[in-house]
């Protein structure tokens, strides 16, 4: 069977899938309809206010640890160059 065949076999399928008077819907939409006929969801408006985050830690502190802990490191490797053996 050449490629050409092939070809017009898959567009003749997909032709005779497309003319189905019935379409099966898929299985997300199966489950989704199923879960929310014991329990439908809530309405929601349009472009819903996202929920609360926590509060983000302010940029000082975060730039604090960091300098604190190069310093840290800084006088560690000092301390070992110098210590005499």
């Amino acid at each position: 069977m050449s490629a050409q065949d092939e070809d017009g076999e898959r567009e003749f399928d997909i032709k005779w899938a497309d003319g189905a008077e019935l379409k099966e819907p898929s299985a997300r939409a199966r489950m989704l309809a199923a879960r929310w006929k014991e329990n439908p969801p809530k309405p929601q408006p349009f472009r819903a206010d996202p929920e609360p985050r926590p509060p983000r830690r302010s940029s000082w502190r975060s730039t604090a640890i960091v300098l604190g802990t190069v310093a840290v490191i800084i006088l560690v490797l000092g301390y070992t160059d110098f210590r005499p053996f």
